[in-house]
C-alpha cells in the first residue's frame, strides 16, 4: 500500500497562514492542535483547515509545500480561493 503525501494550509486564529507536509493529515492536524505541531503555530490555534491537496510522491508534495511558501500573503489568499473554486466537491473551510 503505498502512502498519501498531503499539502495542508492552516488559518490560525491571528489569521495568519500556516503551509505544511505530511503523510498522515489526521495525526498532524491533531499536533496542530495540541500545540505539539510545528513551532510557529504553538499558541495559535484553533485552526481552520483552508485546503488540502494529496500528491503520489513525497518528493511532489514537499515541490508544492515550497511553492506556497514563496509566495506572499495576497498570492496565498488567491490561491486559496482558486483551489476552492476548481475543487467543487472542496468541503467548507473546516474548524479543528
Amino acid at each position: 500500500m503505498e502512502s498519501k503525501h498531503y499539502v495542508y494550509m492552516l488559518r490560525c486564529k491571528d489569521q495568519s497562514l500556516y503551509t505544511g507536509y505530511t503523510n498522515d493529515l489526521k495525526a498532524r492536524l491533531q499536533k496542530h492542535e495540541a500545540g505539539k505541531g510545528a513551532k510557529y503555530t504553538r499558541g495559535r490555534g484553533p485552526f481552520i483547515l483552508e485546503v488540502t491537496k494529496i500528491y503520489e510522491t513525497k518528493q511532489e508534495a514537499m515541490k508544492e509545500e515550497y511553492r506556497i511558501k514563496q509566495m506572499s500573503r495576497t498570492q496565498k489568499e488567491k490561491w486559496i480561493a482558486q483551489e476552492r473554486e476548481g475543487d467543487r466537491d472542496h468541503e467548507s473551510p473546516k474548524k479543528l
